[in-house]
């Protein structure tokens, strides 16, 4: 009987993006694939648009989540403007994605949230993310990033994505991502 992969993922505690979060759910749901969200306070969050969404946890507590043992098969870092206030800077989120990353996991970010692969190392070449926010290509250029064309892009583990427009698309890439770690 195979295991079933347990996904994280992160969200800013408000002004996330609801099509980001719903692409990347539906994805998840088509594929069978359980997954915890957690975010920096564990309340419920506000979208960028109203909607509504109650996390399961804090992120400091992503290691002792109910069910969970070793480490996630995929972290996904969800975006919006609450991205840059709330994930940027955040110190434990880097943490957990280095960790993640070097157990050779999958590490996906989309819309605003990939400037948080970008601060902790983990772009080079092209990635794909918003093409319309100034400080979030400043954090590309001084990542040594380029903005790729492509809405969804991977390299090895680790998957970006452009926004709420590719979400169906990057949940996609990650739920191929795990039945194909070699991303072939």
């Amino acid at each position: 009987m195979a295991v079933q992969p347990q996904i994280l993922l992160i969200l800013p505690k408000n002004q996330y993006c609801e099509g980001e979060l719903a692409g990347v759910l539906e994805a998840l749901a088509e594929a069978g694939l359980s997954w915890v969200a957690l975010s920096k306070s564990g309340r419920e969050a506000s979208g960028l648009a109203g909607g509504r969404f109650q996390p399961g946890g804090v992120i400091v507590d992503w290691d002792r989540q109910p069910g969970f043992a070793g480490k996630y098969e995929a972290v996904i870092l969800i975006g919006g403007r609450g991205a840059k206030k709330f994930l940027w800077d955040d110190p434990i989120v880097p943490q957990i994605l280095t960790d993640h990353h070097r157990a050779g996991k999958l590490i996906a970010a989309c819309g605003l949230a990939v400037a948080v692969l970008a601060r902790a190392g983990f772009l080079a070449g092209e990635a794909s993310g918003p093409d319309d926010d100034p400080a979030f290509l400043e954090e590309m250029a001084r990542a040594g990033a380029a903005l790729a064309a492509e809405p969804v892009t991977r390299s090895g583990n680790i998957v970006t994505g452009r926004g709420a427009s590719a979400a169906g698309d990057f949940g996609r890439c990650i739920v191929r991502g795990l039945m194909d770690p070699a991303g072939g």
